[in-house]
């Protein structure tokens, strides 16, 4: 089956505070849309994936008055996730976001069952239990990130920032948006090793998937383990597994130790301050969760949902990232960001979605 992909700009509206009003006024009132979230693994305050995507859908429910409401499935099976689904168009939600990969089997049957509902699914798309058919329906949008673009840029600044050192890193499931995240970061490092005159080693005890994204208890005894063997730097892409990493950071930081977590999906930095107002999060590789739930909910209001479309969102449409505010990166350190990303977004820079083995 031939695959729809369309490239996505993500624009920020810009107007008068009056006009803003006027518009998310109007909208509301002339809509019925009702939004609904089924959470994936974890909780809808795992400071990743599912916070992320929840964030976008109270700030559209806030700007244009919406009623909006998520679920959080008993298990992770695709019974589970129909479950929900199904509870939400019963109470009347007819436009569903659905964050992560494990939905797509979901999906596959529930974009054919509910026909009047509208759905998004975040990482992935529709597909059958043994992969044989794609199909993609009029009543769903699909998105994908380049997180490889997004993991470079968090790798080559952390990079130059600390010029020397171990990086190590943290996937939660070993699936494609993870390892995306994890061969973007190494490539970013060893781009700052080769053209920066930066000494950061990675070795490979100190890359692993933990394989879920909801023990935290877990990564934080991963954490313990790399930050032990001298580990200064950890790339947690992991979910609730991450936020297991950062607590034994934190823990670790404020007994005097100099260690640091690179967040990942949403800027984790807040979730990184200790008693004395400092992070020990140095960066996020960000994939702006919160604009795309946003943005498919506004393409809905304005009827212009871009239905059966696999959307691609990547550097050259703004849609990958590290934070615009780093508070524990330097300004020379930024800029030479900037420069990159720039590069990145003429095609001058290309990082490669696929690899293994980068650091031995």
């Amino acid at each position: 089956m031939k695959k729809l992909t369309v490239v996505l700009c993500i624009f920020l509206l810009l107007g008068t505070v009056a006009f803003a009003q006027g518009s998310a006024e109007g909208a509301a009132k002339k809509s019925n849309l009702r939004v609904g979230m089924v959470t994936d693994a974890g909780t809808i305050d795992d400071k990743s994936f599912n916070q992320g995507t929840w964030e976008g859908i109270l700030r559209a429910s806030k700007d244009y008055g919406l009623d909006v409401k998520y679920l959080k499935p008993a298990g992770t099976t695709e019974a589970d996730y129909l479950k929900e689904i199904g509870n939400l168009v019963d109470a009347g939600y007819n436009f569903v976001i659905c964050p992560g990969f494990k939905f797509e089997t979901a999906l596959f049957e529930a974009q054919d069952k509910y026909p009047n509902v509208k759905f998004v699914i975040l990482d992935g798309e529709p597909h059958n239990a043994d992969y044989s058919i794609f199909r993609i329906e009029k009543n769903v949008v699909a998105v994908y990130w380049a997180e490889h673009e997004s993991g470079f840029l968090a790798g080559f600044a952390a990079a130059l920032q600390l010029k020397e050192g171990d990086f190590g890193f943290v996937g939660g499931m070993e699936i494609p948006a993870v390892q995306k995240f994890n061969w973007g970061f190494q490539q970013g490092v060893k781009y700052a090793n080769a053209n920066f005159g930066t000494k950061i080693a990675m070795k490979q005890e100190n890359n692993l998937y933990q394989g879920s994204f909801d023990n935290v208890s877990a990564g934080q005894q991963i954490a313990a383990s790399m930050y032990d063997r001298g580990v200064d730097v950890i790339f947690a892409a992991a979910g609730g597994v991450g936020v297991g990493v950062i607590n034994e950071a934190k823990n670790r930081a404020s007994s005097g130790q100099n260690v640091w977590v690179i967040g990942v999906d949403v800027d984790q930095y807040p979730e990184g301050v200790m008693p004395n107002g400092k992070s020990i999060i140095l960066t996020s590789a960000m994939k702006y969760l919160d604009r795309a739930s946003y943005d498919m909910i506004e393409a809905e209001l304005n009827g212009t949902y871009p239905a059966g479309q696999i959307l691609h969102l990547d550097a050259t449409n703004d849609g990958v990232g590290i934070p615009v505010t780093n508070p524990n990166l330097t300004k020379s350190v930024t800029d030479e960001v900037a420069k990159v990303y720039a590069k990145m977004k003429s095609g001058e820079i290309k990082v490669a979605a696929v690899g293994d083995g980068l650091f031995k």
